[in-house]
């Protein structure tokens, strides 16, 4: 016989099982939004940078989604301690993975800004995509880490953030100089270091999720980057 107590845990599990598969929905489609993104601008695909943007909407709704069901959880099932600290990170999560998604669509936007009729081919364009497969690793890592509760992954998340700040720092240089030695070029590489920069917050933002996880997993928050200590099983 099932009694009410195991009734309402079992509710609760399944609950949980829901807001995890919703923020890896989101995550999937914020990675593909991306990958979308940067494929747009190295093929000057008007078209797929067009879809990007009209996607976002569906990141969007699986937000909003999350939103409903972690209130309700909160509302119904009165969660505790590090049950509380999961709802409570889901929810930060889902804003934060749809926010990643609005800087993915800012590239597109930026997509036909780059590529202006009679310009030049930017070679420094090449340089980007690197950087965003690295940025969008660490979003799928730290989103596999809240999934499975794990804060020793949500550290080497962290841990890559520097890299992917020297990153943007070398493409940064590489871009002014390029805008220097090439005048007519201005307008259009001011739009690619907007788009390294919105890259590059992709990073600083998939780095928040893990200092969020960290803190769902552990009850404590995440120490600075110099002084982390993996935690012991």
């Amino acid at each position: 016989m099932v009694t009410g107590h195991e009734h309402t845990v079992k509710a609760f599990d399944e609950d949980i099982k829901h807001l995890r598969a919703l923020i890896s929905q989101m995550g999937g489609l914020a990675e593909q939004a991306i990958g979308d993104a940067m494929l747009a601008l190295e093929r000057n695909d008007t078209a797929l940078a067009k879809d990007v943007r009209k996607k976002d909407k569906a990141i969007d709704a699986i937000e909003a989604e999350v939103e409903k069901l972690a209130v309700r959880v909160i509302a119904l099932r009165a969660p505790m301690a590090d049950d509380l600290r999961e709802v409570v990170a889901a929810l930060k999560i889902a804003a934060v993975v749809e926010r990643i998604g609005d800087y993915a669509k800012n590239i597109a936007k930026r997509v036909p800004l780059v590529h202006t009729p009679g310009a030049e081919r930017i070679e420094a364009i090449s340089l980007l995509p690197a950087m965003a497969n690295m940025a969008s690793e660490m979003v799928h890592d730290v989103l596999d880490a809240f999934s499975a509760r794990d804060a020793e992954a949500a550290i080497r998340v962290c841990e890559r953030d520097n890299r992917l700040d020297d990153f943007y720092d070398s493409i940064f240089r590489t871009l002014v100089t390029y805008m220097v030695e090439n005048p007519r070029t201005i307008s259009e590489v001011a739009h690619l270091l907007f788009v390294a920069k919105n890259i590059e917050r992709i990073g600083d933002h998939a780095t928040n999720v893990a200092e969020m996880v960290y803190f769902a997993a552990t009850g404590n928050y995440m120490a600075d980057r110099d002084t982390i200590e993996v935690p012991e099983a």
